[in-house]
Order: C-alpha cells, then sequence, then structure tokens
C-alpha cells in the first residue's frame, strides 16, 4: 500500500488532525523546513496511539503533553505513503502559505503601487493626490487590492485622475460612460458596484474637493459634476426664471417662458443638443429654489434673469453660466450666510468673475438682527476676501442666515430693478 493514494488517506483521520494541523504551522512559520518539534496538549487515547506508531516510543495513558520530533513525523509519513509530510499535507489541502515569503512578497507589491502612484504627475502637482496615495496604503486599501489580485484598479484610478486633470478649462463635459471607455476600455468600469474603481476615484475627487466621500446615488452624481463628468445628461439640470436667449428649440422656449415670467428646468441634454447664446448684461444667481419660486411669483416677466444652483452647481448650471459669461454677461450671487455658502461664493468668483450681491456684513448682520432663531454655523471658516468685515461677523455671531430669511430684501430689490427698466422703456 506503500505510496498509493490509499496510503496518504489514513492522515485524515481524526487521531492525526490536531497533529497535522501543528506540523502544518510549524511548515508555514519556518518557510517549508523540517525542523524542531510539535506537540499535542491532552492527547486522547487515538492521538497517543498514533503517535506512538509514528515515533516507536511508549507514552503513558496519563502523559499531559505529547512531544514529537518534526523529522520523525516526516520519516514515518515517507515510509507509509512515499510522500513528503509537506506533500500530503498539501494533498489534503489547503497549499501551505509561507507566511515570511507572503509578507515579502506583499511589501513589494505595496512598494511597486506606491511607485506608480508617486511617477504620476499629479503626485508632484496637488497635494490632495499625495494625501489620497498616502490613505490608501494606510487604511488597508492597496493591501485589500493586492490579495484580492485587483491592482488593476488603481491603475486605472490613477489614469482616470489624470484623464480628468489633464483636460483643458474650456473642455466639453464629458460623460460617465466616454470617461470609462477612454481610460479602461471598458463603459461600464466607473458605475456604481463594478468592483473597487468607482469608490476609488470618487475618494479621490472628494479628497480633491475637501469633502467627506458620501453614500448615495445623489452624492456620488453631485461629485462626479463637480469634475464636469455627466452621469445623467437628463438629471443634470439648472433652473430659470426669465432668460432670454438665441438658438431653435431650447432658445425658443426660454424666450417664450420668459415672456410669461414662467420658471424653466433647463436639462444638461437640452444644452448640449440644441445650443443656445444668451446675451444679458447681468444675471442674478441665487442659491435657493425658494427664492426664485417667490421672484416668478410675485413679480412674473419683471423679474430680472435669474438662475439657481439649487444648492450645489450641476454640470448643467456650469455649461449655462459658462455661456452666459463668455458672452460678456456678468453673473451675481447670493447665497446663503453660512461657510459652505460663502464656499460657493468663492468657487463662482474664482470660476466666473461672478460679483458677491447682497452679500456684505451689513447684510448679514441685518439678516442676524431680523431674525434671533438662527442655526449655529458649521463647517470650515471661508475666507471673505471681497469683504474681509463679513467673514469676521460671521465668525463673531457664529449664526448662520439662510436665504430664504432675506429673500424679502432681494425680491425689493428686483422691484426696484423693474421699475427702472419700465419707466426707462
Amino acid at each position: 500500500m506503500t505510496g498509493s493514494a490509499e496510503a496518504y488517506e489514513r492522515y485524515r483521520a481524526p487521531e492525526f488532525r490536531r497533529l497535522l494541523a501543528a506540523a502544518r504551522r510549524s511548515l508555514e512559520r519556518n518557510g517549508g523546513e523540517i525542523k524542531g518539534s510539535i506537540g499535542l496538549t491532552n492527547p486522547t487515547t487515538a492521538e497517543r496511539n498514533a503517535i506512538i506508531g509514528i515515533t516507536g516510543t511508549y507514552r503513558s495513558a496519563d502523559v499531559r503533553r505529547i512531544t514529537v520530533p518534526l523529522s520523525a513525523l516526516e520519516q514515518s509519513v515517507r515510509n507509509v505513503t512515499a510522500m513528503s509530510l509537506r506533500d500530503v499535507l498539501e494533498r489534503i489541502g489547503p497549499e501551505l502559505r509561507f507566511r515570511a515569503d507572503e509578507r515579502t512578497a506583499l511589501d513589494q507589491a505595496r512598494q511597486t503601487i506606491r511607485a506608480e502612484g508617486e511617477a504620476s504627475p499629479l503626485h508632484a502637482e496637488h497635494s490632495w493626490y499625495r494625501q489620497w496615495l498616502a490613505g490608501l496604503a494606510s487604511d488597508g486599501t492597496i493591501t485589500g487590492l493586492i490579495n484580492k489580485k485587483d491592482t488593476h484598479f488603481f491603475s486605472q484610478a490613477v489614469r482616470v485622475l489624470e484623464h480628468l486633470y489633464n483636460q483643458p478649462s474650456d473642455a466639453p463635459p464629458i460623460m460617465l460612460p466616454a470617461l470609462a471607455d477612454a481610460t479602461t476600455g471598458d463603459t461600464k468600469a466607473l458605475n456604481p458596484g463594478r468592483g473597487s474603481l468607482p469608490t476609488l476615484v470618487l475618494r479621490a475627487l472628494a479628497m480633491a474637493r475637501g469633502i467627506p466621500l458620501e453614500s448615495g446615488a445623489e452624492a456620488r452624481r453631485e461629485l462626479w459634476d463637480a469634475f464636469d463628468v455627466i452621469v445623467d445628461d437628463l438629471a443634470s439640470r439648472v433652473l430659470v426664471l426669465n432668460l432670454p436667449a438665441a438658438g431653435q428649440g431650447l432658445g425658443q422656449w426660454l424666450t417664450d417662458a420668459a415672456r410669461y415670467g414662467t420658471p424653466f428646468h433647463v436639462t444638461l441634454h437640452q444644452l448640449i443638443t440644441l445650443p443656445i447664446t444668451v446675451d444679458l448684461p447681468t444675471v442674478y444667481v441665487c442659491e435657493n429654489p425658494a427664492v426664485l419660486r417667490r421672484a416668478a411669483g410675485e413679480l412674473g416677466a419683471g423679474s430680472p434673469p435669474l438662475i439657481c444652483a439649487e444648492g450645489r452647481p450641476s454640470t448643467a448650471f456650469h455649461r449655462l453660466a459658462r455661456l452666459i459669461v463668455e458672452a460678456g454677461g456678468t453673473l451675481r450671487y447670493h447665497g446663503d450666510f453660512d461657510w459652505p455658502g460663502i464656499d460657493m461664493t468663492n468657487q463662482l468668483r474664482a470660476r466666473y468673475q461672478a460679483e458677491p450681491w447682497r452679500m456684505t456684513a451689513a447684510d448679514y448682520l441685518g439678516g442676524v438682527r431680523a431674525d434671533s432663531d438662527h442655526a449655529q454655523l458649521s463647517g470650515k471658516r471661508q475666507d471673505t476676501c471681497w469683504e474681509p468685515e463679513l467673514a469676521e461677523a460671521m465668525e463673531r455671531e457664529n449664526r448662520a442666515v439662510y436665504e430664504e430669511a432675506v429673500t424679502d430684501i432681494l425680491l425689493a430689490d428686483w422691484s426696484y430693478e423693474s421699475q427702472g427698466r419700465s419707466s426707462e422703456a
């Protein structure tokens, strides 16, 4: 029976289970070398008899621990099966894992990935990228990718980020499937649930924006939108009021809506497929749709041109804003007096040279005095370069003034402006 398949099957018996488990641990710890001894504590009668058979040495029934030289077990196994102890252990399964070799291979794989990440031009140009790379290394993400044999997702993530940051500032928005195809060859690679790639990229983009990575489809869409990546060109839209435009289809619809003072939702799909030009000297921008709704209800066709960011500007918003500014128009922005609202003001100033409107320290303090029931400010303090006193007042008062609370003042200004236009006409 020596060397036959039936011979090594005997080592599957219960009396060998703990002994071979100890042998496996020793071999894995020592890189497969047969050295040292293994032992069993409180052996059963069957285990004691098996070890007596292996060593040829009698052990009394009251023995508490039996030690077996690994070389003796190796020789016994060879005598019975004509196979090495390692071969028998791997036949029984699973394959041996040599910890030291695995650690070395893992360290080398980590170094390879870090080197690949550091070779990207983004590493020298952007602190957020360096922070992203360091985070992946420190929190076990890179190790997880290696263990799952998913390191190609990291390479693809770097390519996606490079593609986004190598785009010229005036590049048109890109559809998510087109971005995925251009960087991975798979149009669905950046869809949720397609491995680790979408999360890796979105984690980096959130870091670049200085915001936490939130869960949920809406948060993902808004984050992609912030980088002019279109998840759904029908879902991305911007709310407008009294914004006449030139152009067939959409331009005609906007002009007709303005004639009646009717709010109009413009989708990104419409802006792409039905090009328009907007020739207006001034367009007001508000943050909250409730403000636009009141302007439509109380001023109607007399309201000045108005577009709404609806909390966070969408890709459709940015595309329309760019059209207005490129045609020589000026955006005048009003938003919430809280730190996210100030951050949005700064972003619109930097991107479109938008003018803060009714966003002074006096306006803020007037809002605080008008209503004592205000939420406390939260989030990171933002600078108000157009009027440093505003940030100082906000920090001192530590109260948020939301746009809806000062809508009466905004409408009064717009009404006065409307009367001025009427008298000129």
